[in-house]
């Protein structure tokens, strides 16, 4: 069955304008089940794969709901900085034909900015924390709220979230929408279900990898070789846009300041950097300033970050779900993309747990021969001739488990 046209899902003749100055036509799967349910008035849980369309999801029919007032209609909890401001920056030009207005709130700026904004504010977007402190300083009021909305909720209870939720909860009329998105939905979102919405509606359009678009490859390689490979590749792929994401903070700084040594041009993102060098470095990849970006998982998860062909897995998270966020970046919106995974020794045990967890099709490359280059951790010196101090791992064959094939590059 097709899915209808906005207006036939009732959507007022503004927003479409906008949405078409915005490029957005028809919409897609999750947005056709979940804009009928949200404009009944009824609470849901939208589980659909990132790069979906989850915002206009949400966002399309809430601006469709609301007139401008002098309260705080609807909150919007995002578990980041950046996907608060992508989140406002999307409901901003949805609903530039409407008089409604907005306020982005969080961490590490002043608040008296914000304070100013939310005076005026019909729907206002944040992050737990500092929707806290306005509450506890009371410049920002709830008693009027109509919509409640949790955006990326399975990764705002992964950070831990889940009690300031609660307490902001607190605060919100017993009657009111609550509507809750993510990629994955389990655990401790079922306290949040069970707890405080009524009877909601699950609307579900792929949660997954779509593998007609995305081919997934991996390595096995010496670790002391990894990095090497990673520059081969790097030079050798056919590529517009790339993340190389790492498992921690320190490996983003690493492996970026070696790409630079290597004369590869490279930026970085994660959870440390502050605010305004994490906006820049998503502005220069998304403008085309920068074709590689390296990442920690907090990149992962709900950005704003366009259009990347190939996804490199320096290293893997301990979480096999972090796996479908990761390759998730590119294969969007109908184009190909493809994903490659690094693996040494330390990193099959996580590889056979997103085998197992996850019907994904895989394929092992082989490749014997690349030019060993020098990587530099700290003070250290580790030089590539293939004498490594303390870096002796042996390459192994990855776990047999799940859809994978070998095959010669």
């Amino acid at each position: 069955m097709e899915n209808k046209t906005f207006k036939q899902l009732g959507i007022n003749d503004n927003i479409i304008k906008a949405l078409s100055e915005c490029g957005i036509k028809e919409p897609t799967d999750i947005q056709s089940q979940s804009i009928p349910i949200i404009k009944s008035g009824k609470d849901i849980i939208g589980k659909s794969k990132t790069g979906s369309g989850k915002t206009a999801a949400f966002g399309i029919p809430l601006l469709d709901s609301l007139k401008h007032s002098s309260r705080v209609q609807a909150l919007i909890l995002a578990p980041t900085r950046e996907l608060a401001l992508q989140i406002s920056g999307e409901l901003e030009k949805f609903g530039k034909h409407t008089e409604l207005q907005f306020a982005t709130v969080f961490g590490g700026v002043s608040m008296h900015h914000q304070i100013r904004k939310i005076r005026t504010a019909d729907i206002v977007i944040g992050t737990p924390g500092r929707i806290l402190d306005h509450l506890n300083q009371k410049t920002l009021k709830l008693s009027g709220l109509t919509h409640f909305i949790l955006d990326e909720a399975d990764q705002m209870v992964d950070m831990g979230f889940i009690r300031d939720i609660e307490r902001i909860l607190k605060y919100t009329p017993k009657k009111k929408q609550m509507i809750l998105f993510g990629a994955t939905l389990s655990g401790e979102i079922g306290l949040i279900r069970e707890k405080y919405m009524n009877r909601p509606i699950v609307a579900e359009s792929e949660v997954h990898v779509t593998e007609d678009y995305l081919e997934q490859y991996y390595y096995n390689v010496q670790k002391h070789k990894k990095f090497s490979l990673l520059v081969h590749l790097l030079k050798t792929e056919k590529a517009n846009q790339i993340i190389v994401f790492c498992s921690n903070i320190r490996t983003v700084e690493v492996v970026s300041k070696n790409l630079k040594s290597q004369g590869i041009k490279a930026g970085m993102i994660h959870g440390k950097m502050n605010q305004n060098k994490r906006i820049r470095s998503i502005k220069e990849f998304n403008n085309g300033n920068q074709s590689i970006l390296v990442a920690s998982p907090v990149a992962a998860r709900g950005l704003d970050i366009k259009d990347v062909s190939h996804i490199f897995n320096y290293d893997l998270s301990q979480d096999p779900q972090e796996y479908v966020h990761r390759v998730g970046r590119t294969a969007r919106a109908g184009e190909s993309g493809k994903a490659f995974t690094l693996l040494s020794a330390r990193d099959h045990p996580a590889f056979g747990q997103i085998l197992q967890n996850y019907d994904l099709n895989i394929q092992e490359l082989q490749i014997d021969n690349f030019p060993i280059v020098k990587f530099e951790v700290g003070e250290s010196r580790q030089r590539g001739n293939g004498r490594f101090r303390g870096h002796r791992s042996r390459s192994r064959s990855g776990p047999r488990r799940g859809r994978v094939r070998s095959r010669s590059r």
